[in-house]
């Protein structure tokens, strides 16, 4: 049959500061029914504004098209192939949502924060489909546990900004594949879910794709998903397709010298490197060339040892004791029994001065909870947490405002947690001057352009607006604003999750050395364990709001002790890139 969607010749430009930019050089590439195409590339590459011109979701006055066609053949045949840049607004109505389904990257900003979760798909159900009100609820509840949602019933009336990260892109999910669309879109649609989840989601995919005879565009910065999930896979450089193949043929005999050097930045379970390799360690590197570099980064059992024996030494920077949290459940009857649920048990925890703590676990197990307790923007129902000795559950509001300045957190959604109508650079001016860091606006200025190129951007994004930047960026403001009056204790929520595997082994090279220089103390939470294992030198592993074991990294990894760790490890996606 012919392909389900053919991308000919295709080539965008957006418009900025009234110039237009190529941001796509004639591209060109195909998906049969039945097929998943990954696409893998670095921050900026083309991958998501490849997808959002497939839906035409980019905004006319600023996107155009010299040259190109996006074919779409819903039937598989000529006569049913609709050029997308050609059609009509009315006719992709019907298109968007049904036919052609999409997962987009940021779930809390393409839900609409005032509709309850489950009425946001159920009007899409009876948009495109003929079924009463009754039948599309029952629908959304199969979909809710389909994507593995806990309490579907209480999810179907909860507000998005009720439910976790991973909750709110199982919605997204759930949404997309409502109306069992002829092609998938996923623009990153696992970067919020924890390894267990994960793997029955891209089950489900599977599931839903042979049973459908569906088309999937897999858009993932993580290569070990691209492997597990994807039948080809194509490799994107600055708007540019520099490889096609295979997914075996990709991973386990690349051709282009950009493919080979994406590989080798990808975090390993299985070597305990100094550093994370970028993409420019490589540049003009032959392949020996590279296996050498990594050597070199290598840290021996000897090495690491010692350096934990020198940590341990050192004082608690942080301990938490018997700290519970525990919220009430929203009656759905008015004479109904007060429910109650325990997102924290008993959490006992010490943290010493210099050391990274990883905090792994499903979603929903309490990880950002805890995290926001400890900092108190989540008051604790019960319990205790010192800092520097200090009990910061029991501390004035006025004091605590003063040691927000020396605890910080970095965000999952780095969308919501920028203020829309502030420049970066007053967004990373404004914590300075709250907390009277440097004496006038200038000094602090040059402070905040010193950030931005510690994080790979440059003066000129001093002046722009967060919608200007892509989802990478974004959290790398949002680790800069953090860095920005200097504290000593961070907790980073899933603070790379967005980013690929190059800018993401720059971001976490930078908070190492960030955290050598000035000598921070780091909760690191996250759901991909081969990036807690390369931060941490501990890794506590979280269960239903408990702690279920805690141990060094490396010997967590390579021997858990509990058989709930055993089932995260063994989740993790290992296809051909190990």
């Amino acid at each position: 049959m012919n392909p389900l969607l053919d991308i000919e010749d295709l080539s965008l430009e957006l418009c900025r500061d009234n110039q237009w930019n190529p941001i796509l050089r004639h591209i060109s590439f195909s998906l049969h029914q039945g097929e998943t195409l990954g696409i893998v590339g670095e921050s900026g590459s083309g991958k998501s504004v490849s997808a959002l011109s497939i839906m035409r979701l980019l905004n006319p006055n600023i996107a155009r098209y010299p040259s190109g066609r996006i074919l779409f053949r819903p039937d598989g045949t000529d006569e049913s192939a609709i050029d997308l840049l050609k059609a009509q607004e009315s006719e992709l109505q019907t298109i968007r949502g049904n036919k052609i389904g999409m997962i987009f990257q940021e779930p809390m900003t393409s839900l609409n924060p005032v509709i309850r979760c489950g009425e946001q798909i159920t009007e899409q159900i009876l948009l495109h489909t003929k079924v009463s009100e009754k039948e599309a609820k029952e629908q959304v509840l199969n979909l809710f546990e389909e994507v593995r949602l806990p309490r579907p019933q209480q999810i179907f009336d909860a507000y998005p900004h009720e439910l976790s990260g991973g909750q709110k892109q199982r919605i997204m999910i759930a949404m997309a594949m409502s109306c069992h669309p002829k092609l998938l879109i996923a623009d990153e649609p696992t970067t919020a879910l924890d390894v267990t989840i994960q793997k029955n989601i891209l089950e489900l995919i599977r599931n839903l794709q042979q049973e459908h005879g569906m088309g999937v565009l897999f858009i993932t910065h993580d290569l070990g998903v691209v492997a597990e999930i994807a039948d080809r896979a194509i490799v994107m450089y600055k708007g540019d397709i520099v490889e096609e193949n295979s997914v075996r043929n990709i991973f386990l005999n690349p051709k282009d010298a950009y493919t080979k050097q994406l590989i080798a930045c990808r975090p390993s379970m299985t070597q305990r490197l100094r550093k994370l390799p970028q993409v420019s360690d490589f540049e003009g590197s032959t392949d020996v060339d590279m296996q050498q570099v990594i050597q070199g980064l290598t840290v021996s059992p000897q090495e690491r040892q010692a350096a934990h024996q020198a940590l341990y030494s050192r004082d608690k920077i942080v301990s938490i004791k018997n700290l519970n949290k525990v919220y009430k459940v929203r009656k759905r009857k008015l004479f109904e029994k007060q429910q109650y649920f325990h997102a924290l048990h008993d959490i006992s925890l010490d943290i010493y001065e210099g050391e990274t703590l990883g905090l792994v676990g499903e979603s929903g197990c309490g990880k950002t909870t805890l995290g926001r307790s400890m900092l108190r923007l989540i008051e604790p129902t019960s319990g205790e947490v010192f800092f520097q000795g200090k009990n910061l559950v029991q501390m004035p509001n006025s004091d605590m405002r003063k040691m927000r300045k020396e605890m910080q957190i970095i965000l999952q959604d780095p969308y919501s947690s920028l203020n829309q109508r502030l420049t970066i650079g007053e967004t990373l001016m404004e914590p300075m001057r709250v907390h009277n860091i440097l004496s006038n606006d200038k000094e602090r200025k040059k402070r905040v352009i010193e950030l931005l190129e510690r994080i790979s951007l440059n003066e000129s994004h001093f002046y722009r607006y967060p919608h200007e930047f892509s989802g990478g960026q974004r959290q790398r403001i949002s680790i800069a604003r953090a860095l920005t009056v200097n504290p000593r204790f961070i907790i980073c929520d899933e603070s790379v999750s967005a980013l690929d595997v190059s800018v993401q082994a720059q971001v976490l090279n930078l908070l190492n050395e960030l955290k050598s220089e000035y000598h921070f103390t780091y909760i690191f939470i996250s759901h991909d364990f081969s990036v807690v294992k390369f931060m941490a030198d501990r890794i506590a592993v979280m269960q239903e709001g408990v702690i279920v074991e805690t141990g060094e990294a490396d010997a967590l990894c390579n021997h858990p002790q509990t058989d709930y760790t055993k089932k995260l490890i063994d989740s993790i996606p290992k296809g051909i890139v190990n």
